[in-house]
C-alpha cells in the first residue's frame, strides 16, 4: 500500500516520484487541494530528488538536438507547437512542487500558498494542451523533447534565490515575450481554440512570474541584498542561455519585472 503524504514536503515527492503524465496531475492537484483544505502539516521532512521521474515518453533530447519546426499554419507544425508547450507545463508541475518541498522551510508560510497553487495552475496547463493534441489526433508522448527547463533547475538546486531569479522571472518571463506572437499564429491559422488555451496560459503565467519576482525580492530584503543587482549576478552565474529583446514590457512590469533588471543585461 502506498504511504499517504501528510507533510507538504512529503507530497512535492510524490509528485516528483511519479512519472506517468495523467498520475503526476492527478497528484499535483490533490496535493494542492490537501494543502488549502489544511490536511497536510508545514513540516519539510522529505528530500527531493535531483531529478523527477519521467515517462518512456517523450524521448528527451539535448536542445540542439531537437528537430526544427515546420514554419506556416499547417496542422503538423500547430501539432509541433502544442507538443512543446505542453512539454513545458509538464516540466513546470515539477518545478513548482520542487521549489515548495526543497525550499520552503526558508520562506513563511504564505510562499507554499503561494506556489501550490501555481503547482494546480500548471497542472491545469498541461491537461488544456493535452486534450487540444488529443483532438488534434496527437497526444503527449508523440514527439520528442528537450529538459532545458529541468536543467535550470538542477543548476539552481542549493540555492533558492538563484532558483526563483532563473526560472520564473528568466524562463516564465521569456513565456511572457513569445506567446503573444503564438496565439497570434494560431488565430491566423483558424484555431481559435488553440488560441484561448494559450490565452488562458498566459494570464495565468503573469502570475506566477510576479509570484517569482514577489519572493525574490522578499527573500533579498531578508538578506540585505539589493533585488535587482543582486538578480543580476545571479543570473550571470547560473543562467547559459540568450537573453535578449524582444521583450514583452508591458507583461513583465505587470509580473513586477521593470525594465531596470533586464534592460542592459546582454547576453550573445
Amino acid at each position: 500500500m502506498t504511504e499517504v503524504p501528510n507533510s507538504i514536503a512529503q507530497a512535492c515527492l510524490t509528485v516528483l516520484t511519479t512519472a506517468d503524465p495523467q498520475v503526476k496531475v492527478m497528484a499535483a492537484r490533490k496535493a494542492a487541494r490537501d494543502w488549502r483544505l489544511g490536511r497536510l502539516d508545514h513540516a519539510f521532512d522529505a528530500d527531493m530528488p535531483d531529478w523527477p521521474s519521467r515517462p518512456a515518453q517523450p524521448e528527451l533530447l539535448p536542445p540542439g538536438q531537437m528537430p526544427k519546426r515546420r514554419k506556416g499554419g499547417t496542422i503538423a507544425s500547430r501539432v509541433a507547437m502544442l507538443h512543446a508547450l505542453a512539454h513545458i507545463e509538464f516540466v513546470a508541475i515539477d518545478l513548482a512542487f520542487d521549489l515548495v518541498g526543497r525550499f520552503g522551510a526558508e520562506f513563511p508560510r504564505a510562499f507554499v500558498d503561494d506556489w501550490m497553487k501555481v503547482g494546480a495552475d500548471e497542472a491545469m496547463h498541461f491537461v488544456l494542451l493535452h486534450r487540444r493534441l488529443k483532438q488534434y489526433g496527437s497526444h503527449y508522448g508523440a514527439l520528442p523533447a528537450h529538459d532545458g527547463l529541468w536543467q535550470s533547475a538542477f543548476e539552481t538546486r542549493d540555492d533558492a534565490l538563484a532558483r526563483l531569479a532563473v526560472v520564473p522571472m528568466v524562463l516564465e518571463a521569456r513565456g511572457l515575450d513569445v506567446t503573444p506572437s503564438t496565439f497570434a499564429k494560431f488565430e491566423a491559422a483558424g484555431d481559435s481554440v488553440s488560441a484561448r488555451i494559450l490565452n488562458r496560459i498566459y494570464n495565468d503565467e503573469i502570475s506566477h512570474v510576479l509570484a517569482g519576482t514577489n519572493w525574490f525580492e522578499a527573500g533579498c530584503t531578508e538578506r540585505q541584498l539589493l533585488p535587482k543587482p543582486y538578480w543580476k549576478i545571479l543570473v550571470n552565474r547560473h543562467f547559459s542561455g540568450a537573453l535578449k529583446p524582444p521583450f514583452n514590457d508591458s507583461a513583465r512590469l505587470s509580473a513586477g519585472l521593470s525594465r531596470d533588471y533586464y534592460a542592459d543585461v546582454a547576453f550573445v
